[in-house]
């Protein structure tokens, strides 16, 4: 892998900066300390992020193959700080960005107490976020990781108000508590096998373990325990468990966004695990496609049986990241490309539809779905939102879901046949029917009886707008996607080469 220092590539440190803004935002939060202010202030410093994603998106060739823009501070070895960047990179830095931008503005239109703490924890994580995503030392993202989980857990509870979200808690640290130990074991045994190829000197940095000869038993271990440790955070079947309580008793649209939204734990697979361990990777594909079409229809099937809205929507996560998880482990070139747009597609829509459900939780104090109903009336543009983000998770045409599931398909159908395809495919469609039946039970049905007098408060003009935004920006890239497909071309056909030659 070729290294280019920042300077040769650009004026100034981009990759650090994209660190720096977000904590210069909370220091100014620190200083002012004004609660009328801080939702504004939290919303301009997430603007300002967005922009340097942008300018970061622009000093990129996105015909390299090569990381760009490299930072690199030497301070303790195996720690060294070591920053880069591709079209992968670039990619989920704009979803972040814009994710942070529209969560700050919707928890300034929710009026949640303590903005100024509020703002601060977003963007906090915003920071450690960017931090994970241009990081090219893997034990530097394991433990931002660790950073990044325990303020969305906090993020989670701080600002949630059902009686069980101690428990929802719990159950979130339990999980992503074991998920961190196990990637951390698996980067370990990586350092491991470096020190002793390499007399005795560890390296956790791309460039080093990519080189690194590790196959047979050890190759296996070290895939397994980074493999279990990402899918915790995917969410993928069986390793999902946190979950659904998390969606239903913890905070509605916040912490969730963060989780759910930016698939961290795609994106360590793509960066860290594909180019590492490609041998281990071969030999146990059809072990993972196997989890992932168990999930498929396991939590199609519980959607459907869900009486919750926000618990309906976890295991509809679940089961479209079982699809975007077969996708990536056809191993083919095409294959990563749908997936990594399935990644940022299912991000935005599930993002989108949490937002909306939390502005419907403000109206009515309630996600059960026996008790809504006839809200499309009163709230229109929410309720085309949570349409149009439903369609874009099943990759109806229009979305940018649309193309990628076709490229996921076809190379499943190359890698694994027909069998395993048509039982994907068939999946994607039950999950049409649960989510449709959600927008219907919410929507578009009678109210319930016991409340036939309810009188819903109309959208705000700003959860207008918010809704017409994400209305737009999906739409936007349903039928505009090469920009994107331009983006991640080069670095993953270059992936799906080294699988090729296997």
């Amino acid at each position: 892998m070729t290294e280019i220092h920042w300077a040769q590539q650009a004026p100034f440190p981009l990759l650090a900066a994209l660190q720096l803004v977000p904590l210069l935002g909370v220091a100014l939060l620190a200083l002012l300390r004004r609660r009328n202010w801080a939702p504004y202030l939290g919303q301009v410093v997430a603007a300002a992020e967005l922009g340097l994603a942008l300018g970061l998106r622009a000093a990129l060739d996105t015909h390299s193959t090569v990381m760009q823009l490299a930072e690199r501070v030497h301070f303790a070895a195996p720690l060294d700080y070591h920053a880069g960047a591709d079209g992968l990179t670039v990619l989920f830095v704009l979803l972040s960005a814009l994710l942070t931008l529209l969560v700050s503005a919707y928890s300034a239109e929710r009026r949640l107490a303590e903005p100024v703490r509020l703002q601060a924890t977003i963007l906090v994580t915003e920071a450690v976020l960017m931090s994970l995503l241009v990081s090219l030392n893997l034990m530097w993202f394991v433990l931002a990781s660790g950073i990044e989980i325990a303020l969305v857990g906090y993020l989670i509870w701080r600002w949630a108000s059902a009686p069980e979200k101690d428990a929802a808690l719990a159950r979130f640290y339990h999980f992503q508590g074991t998920g961190l130990l196990l990637l951390l074991a698996g980067t370990l045994v990586l350092g491991w096998a470096h020190a002793d190829a390499h007399g005795g000197r560890f390296s956790f940095d791309l460039a080093d373990l990519t080189g690194l000869p590790v196959s047979g038993t050890i190759g296996s271990i070290a895939f397994f325990l980074l493999f279990y440790g990402l899918a915790v955070r995917t969410p993928l079947f069986p390793m999902h468990g946190w979950l659904p309580i998390v969606a239903q008793h913890g905070n509605i649209s916040i912490g969730p966004t963060f989780l759910l939204g930016v698939k961290i734990g795609v994106y360590g697979l793509l960066r860290f695990v594909f180019p590492v361990l490609p041998v281990a990777v071969d030999r146990w594909d059809h072990y993972a496609v196997a989890f992932a079409v168990t999930g498929v229809f396991y939590a199609a099937v519980l959607a459907f049986l869900q009486t919750d809205l926000r618990r309906l929507m976890a295991f509809a996560v679940v089961s479209h990241t079982s699809l975007l998880m077969i996708g990536l482990f056809t191993l083919r070139a095409s294959a990563f490309q749908g997936a990594t747009l399935l990644a940022v597609n299912f991000g935005l829509a599930a993002s989108t539809m949490l937002f909306m459900v939390g502005f419907v939780h403000r109206r009515t104090g309630t996600t059960a779905l026996s008790e809504l109903g006839g809200l499309f009336d009163r709230l229109p543009a929410i309720g085309v939102a949570f349409f149009v983000s439903g369609l874009a998770m099943i990759g109806m045409p229009g979305t940018p879901g649309f193309d990628a599931v076709h490229l996921v398909l076809d190379a499943s159908m190359a890698r694994f046949g027909a069998l395993l395809t048509i039982a994907s495919a068939l999946g994607n469609v039950l999950a049409a029917g649960f989510l449709l039946l959600a927008f219907q039970r919410a929507f578009l049905a009678r109210s319930a009886d016991d409340q036939p007098d309810r009188v819903l408060e109309r959208a705000t003009p700003m959860e207008t707008v918010l809704a017409l935004t994400v209305i737009a920006l999906q739409l936007l890239a349903g039928f505009y996607l090469e920009p994107l497909l331009e983006l991640v071309e080069a670095p993953l056909n270059a992936l799906g080469e080294r699988f090729m030659r296997l």
